[in-house]
């Protein structure tokens, strides 16, 4: 029977130096482990070389979570725009260079103007993730695009939405379903009810159903068992991502023992 490969965010050492997270690789207790790209720990060409020799050390198998930051693919300021996809373009190049096996990034957020503006801000997010996949063509790396809650004022919450991006653009972009951002919406079975087959990698952390806590497995409301064996009846052999910021170990080990 296929298993989940389940892995971890560094998203809990964020707050730490970049060094000091590096050191912590060697001690994760998976191969499979997300890094991101934003706050103390953004990538330049050294840090990616630190990467990849802990890759080979550790045996390592990265992806890497693109900024999110003030980033925002459906802005409705051109300069802000250009801007943000010149850093996500450099991003997925950083992708490239450690051989990350998928390059996690955010659809575009509504914003106060858009009211005066109906339907422009999706427009430009689909314009934008178009754009993103020709590059990521170039670069050959595998992007895939995660849902996030509409409480944040993020579009693409529900899978209605992401039904309708591929309705609309026939783009091959598969989802990361974030269990936690998902709750917020009460959109965990929907998803998995109507877009299964789009679903190729799994964020998971718990949450009170209100905030994004980002809790360890357990501690919030999720259904895990639920989650558990609907991955089985999937037969869902890709990567599960931890990315809890409490109680990291215990987590991890629920996991396994849930899903493998």
């Amino acid at each position: 029977m296929p298993k989940a490969k389940v892995g971890v965010s560094m998203l809990y050492c964020l707050g730490e130096p970049f060094n000091r997270m590096v050191k912590r690789l060697g001690a994760v207790g998976t191969r499979y482990v997300e890094v991101l790209d934003d706050g103390k720990h953004e990538l330049d060409k050294k840090r990616v070389a630190m990467l990849k020799e802990a890759a080979k050390s550790y045996s390592l198998e990265y992806s890497l979570h693109a900024p999110f930051a003030d980033i925002n693919i459906a802005s409705p300021s051109k300069p802000m725009l250009n801007t943000a996809m010149k850093r996500l373009k450099q991003s997925m190049g950083y992708a490239n260079a450690l051989d990350a096996k998928l390059w996690v990034f955010h659809p575009g957020t509504q914003t106060g103007i858009g009211q005066f503006y109906p339907g422009v801000d999706w427009k430009q997010n689909n314009q934008s993730i178009q754009e993103l996949y020709e590059t990521a063509e170039e670069y050959g790396v595998n992007i895939a695009l995660e849902n996030l809650p509409a409480k944040y004022w993020f579009l693409m919450n529900k899978p209605e939405e992401f039904a309708r991006f591929y309705r609309e653009t026939n783009l091959p972009i598969g989802i990361v379903m974030d269990l936690g951002h998902a709750n917020l919406e009460a959109q965990i079975e929907p998803f998995f009810n109507m877009l299964a087959d789009k679903i190729i990698h799994v964020h998971a952390s718990d949450n009170n159903g209100i905030e994004d806590q980002h809790l360890g497995i357990g501690e919030g409301k999720i259904d895990w068992n639920w989650f558990a064996q609907t991955m089985k009846k999937m037969g869902y052999d890709k990567s599960v991502i931890l990315e809890s910021t409490t109680n990291v170990p215990e987590s991890l080990q629920k996991l396994r023992q849930l899903l493998c």
